[in-house]
């Protein structure tokens, strides 16, 4: 049985979107949240759920919990210790983070499958999209599109804002017979999305054998023949060019890219790109500038941004 460091971060609420900014810098292989404020019926959106070890008023109603879970080879004192610098830092830039506690602990995954998955639902993303679970049972209403997931431990259970954008970008932006590139997959959500539009073909890439792993069973569970899933650094093992290219990672990785992607994208092509925190908006949209690319549009979720945009014309 595989085995997980868990780190638990107890937080004030309203710094919960920030420290999920942090973590997503980290090398981290799933997120859980449990926030009080969407217990108590004042919902800012779906979130994944983990009940496992927490009652809301353990520790306040004002304070959240984040699970952040990682490879268990890795030395979690550093972890930690990267996470606390980066709060320091984010403070010395005047980001008002208040007081928090850090514990950790190693856990089993068939312990933390089954605890998330009693309370990952079937959900609708966009005008079309259904995201559901296997273990879920949900009748499709016309014109709706079911994606079957298990994400396990990979990113992209839909849950997410920079996912939840990203589909619906996808589903905005998507011309039938298009080739996608889905630059850092996760759990292949995106690339899935993008063939049950009519995607041609639809390439999702990963550095992370966990997350292909996941991403290929993702793909068997929706009897799809025209996703490929890849695993290696991200646009380097991607052949030719697409239509589409979307990367839900972090700005610093995107903002590196984009030469890159500048070269993959067809005349026309659409760059979504989304794991951005609000406060690296402006640099990441200054850097597609300076690329030549134009902003078609810019959407925002609580503290997250998805940045839609094309190379364009000299």
């Amino acid at each position: 049985m595989s085995t997980w460091n868990e780190v638990k971060i107890v937080l004030n609420e309203e710094d919960l979107e920030y420290i999920q900014g942090i973590l997503y810098t980290l090398d981290v292989k799933g997120v859980s949240i449990e926030d009080p404020k969407d217990l108590l019926g004042r919902e800012k959106g779906p979130l994944t759920w983990d009940f496992a070890d927490i009652n809301i008023f353990k520790y306040g109603k004002d304070k959240a919990v984040v699970k952040a879970y990682f490879d268990s080879d890795v030395i979690i004192g550093d972890i930690i210790g990267e996470i606390e610098e980066k709060i320091r830092a984010a403070r010395t830039f005047g980001v008002n983070i208040g007081e928090y506690e850090v514990l950790s602990k190693t856990v089993d995954e068939e312990d933390w499958n089954n605890v998330w998955r009693k309370y990952y639902k079937p959900m609708k993303v966009g005008e079309k999209f259904i995201i559901k679970p296997l273990w879920e049972e949900y009748e499709a209403k016309e014109g709706e599109i079911i994606l079957n997931m298990d994400p396990g431990m990979a990113f992209g259970t839909g849950t997410h804002e920079t996912t939840r954008m990203c589909l619906e970008a996808v589903e905005d932006y998507m011309r039938r017979d298009a080739r996608v590139f889905d630059i850092g997959t996760g759990s292949g959500i995106l690339a899935i999305g993008a063939s049950k539009l009519g995607a041609r073909e639809a390439v999702g890439v990963d550095l992370d054998p966990v997350a292909v792993h996941s991403a290929k069973e993702n793909v068997s569970y929706n009897d799809l023949t025209n996703v490929t899933i890849l695993q290696g650094n991200l646009m380097e093992v991607v052949e030719g060019n697409a239509d589409i290219i979307v990367a839900n990672i972090i700005s610093e990785v995107i903002i590196f890219l984009l030469d890159d992607v500048k070269k993959k994208l067809n005349a026309g092509g659409t760059f979504i790109a989304s794991g951005i925190i609000l406060e690296k908006e402006n640099p990441v949209r200054d850097a597609l500038t300076a690329k030549g690319f134009d902003i078609l549009e810019t959407r925002r979720e609580g503290e997250w941004v998805c940045i839609v945009s094309e190379v364009g014309h000299a």
